[in-house]
């Protein structure tokens, strides 16, 4: 999975790292996509990584709040499991979505990670495995309770 920006073309965070280690393959093939819009998702090979496919998906710049922010980050993680269950995807790792340069508060946006993926899951044999990969200890923490909490009820 990668949190790209609009054009695919790579970035910074997430998407650089996945452009740089996939090689030139993929920036060749973003390049014939036209981009994706915020909420969207796109699938290119894997080139150089160890994934057959990389589903690149475009979150949402934190606004405060009131830009539709959550349904725009909800319809990545939805619109991503969808697409791999389409490709017959077993596993799927998602970086932190919006969490970084794009400012989106860290715990809201991992509820609706959370809560996204686990909704999916409960309707769907098809995803076997869901991995949360996260930058810092922080994010690790309130991944980890949130799924803490959610297993507990």
């Amino acid at each position: 999975m990668n949190a790209a920006n609009s054009s695919l073309l790579g970035g910074s965070g997430v998407d650089g790292a996945i452009h740089r280690a996939a090689g030139p393959g993929l920036l060749a093939e973003t390049r014939t996509l036209g981009g994706c819009p915020t909420g969207e998702v796109r699938i290119t090979g894997g080139y150089n990584l160890p994934a057959r496919w990389v589903i690149h998906t475009v979150g949402p710049v934190w606004r405060g709040g009131a830009s539709n922010e959550d349904e725009l980050l909800a319809r990545c993680y939805r619109n991503s499991l969808a697409l791999a269950e389409r490709h017959e995807i077993r596993t799927v790792a998602f970086p932190s979505i919006s969490m970084g340069a794009y400012g989106f508060p860290l715990e809201r946006a991992a509820r609706i990670a959370v809560k996204e993926v686990r909704r999916f899951l409960k309707g769907n044999a098809s995803v076997e495995q869901v991995i949360f990969v996260t930058f810092g200890k922080q994010a690790y923490d309130i991944y980890s309770k949130i799924l803490e909490d959610e297993a507990e009820s």
